[in-house]
């Protein structure tokens, strides 16, 4: 009788033990990797409105740069993709000579890893040469989509979505029915 409660003790004892000695204060390695992939997604996102507030709604077109994104920044578009800072340049620049009273907002911007997603709201009145579309007169309400890839904190790929059509009726280019 003696040998099984002393049996039960040690057992339980080392069980305790075991169970104490399991218990870590530390955290696991998959906890720190979702932390700090977290703290880079926080980093990003913030990064990202800042630059495009930069860019359209004060008009700053030279922060398309190195320090903001990859040298080898993508536009995902048809017909074919607009590869590296110039040509990604060149092209939003279009937006800049073609539109007055620009307001861009993001309206919700999220992701997970290196990717964001950015729904945005793009306003302003069509008073130049856009995309070789002459001036309308036009005001433009539109909201849109853009998927985004990031590398190494800087913005590496992008594809933008919206109703082109809607725009082109916006502009006074396409009757609406």
């Amino acid at each position: 009788m003696k040998t099984t409660k002393l049996l039960i003790i040690f057992a339980i004892g080392l069980l305790l033990s075991v169970t104490l000695t399991s218990c870590k204060n530390e955290p696991s390695a998959e906890y720190v990797q979702l932390q700090t992939a977290n703290k880079q997604l926080v980093a990003n996102l913030k990064m990202y409105e800042a630059t495009w507030d930069e860019i359209i709604n004060k008009r700053k077109i030279d922060q398309i740069n190195e320090t903001n994104f990859d040298k080898n920044i993508t536009l995902v578009t048809s017909p074919e993709n607009i590869v590296g800072i110039e040509g990604f340049k060149a092209y939003y620049n279009n937006y800049l000579t073609g539109f007055s009273n620009v307001a861009f907002t993001i309206v919700d911007a999220f992701g997970q890893g290196d990717k964001i997603v950015k729904h945005w709201n793009f306003r302003g009145t069509h008073t130049g040469d856009f995309f070789g579309i002459p001036a309308t007169g036009k005001e433009v309400n539109l909201d849109g989509i853009t998927l985004v890839k990031m590398k190494d904190g800087k913005i590496a790929q992008e594809q933008d979505f919206f109703d082109n059509l809607e725009f082109m009726q916006q502009l006074g280019l396409i009757p609406r029915e």
